[in-house]
């Protein structure tokens, strides 16, 4: 039996977002700072964020001004659910998300191992208005 690759967990190493014309942006911080994980029964989940993200002045989890709360939503990306592989593409379907339109979507990733790392990248999706290509490179814990 052929044992399956992506599972454990990887650690962002980086993420950056590539436009048409080669513009490179990193819209969470060159040391944005998160972990996917895939397991053997066909669960992953994946969450990553902003370094240095400001505290809430509240400790309340629930607290926090309108201001603080878009801060926070706008540096953190995260959803879970269960995978499956298909040729060089990893699918994610979606159960769990933070951002909810994306809650019952299936997200295609490609992918490509190298080592104790793993690439993966979006097909091409709206961000800030200009269509886009995620890139994320990941290092096995």
């Amino acid at each position: 039996m052929v044992q399956n690759p992506f599972v454990g967990t990887w650690r962002l190493v980086s993420f950056e977002l590539r436009s048409a014309d080669g513009q490179v942006s990193y819209p969470y911080g060159q040391d944005a700072a998160g972990y996917i994980m895939y397991n053997e029964d066909g669960y992953m989940s994946v969450a990553f964020m902003s370094a240095n993200r400001p505290k809430f002045v509240s400790g309340n989890i629930r607290g926090g001004s309108t201001e603080e709360k878009v801060a926070a939503v706008d540096t953190d990306v995260s959803y879970c659910g269960t995978y499956e592989i298909q040729g060089d593409k990893v699918i994610h379907h979606i159960e769990v998300s933070l951002f909810p339109n994306w809650i019952g979507v299936d997200k295609e990733r490609i992918f490509a191992f190298d080592g104790d790392r793993l690439s993966l990248s979006t097909p091409p999706l709206l961000v800030d208005g200009i269509q886009q290509t995620g890139h994320l490179v990941w290092q096995r814990v």
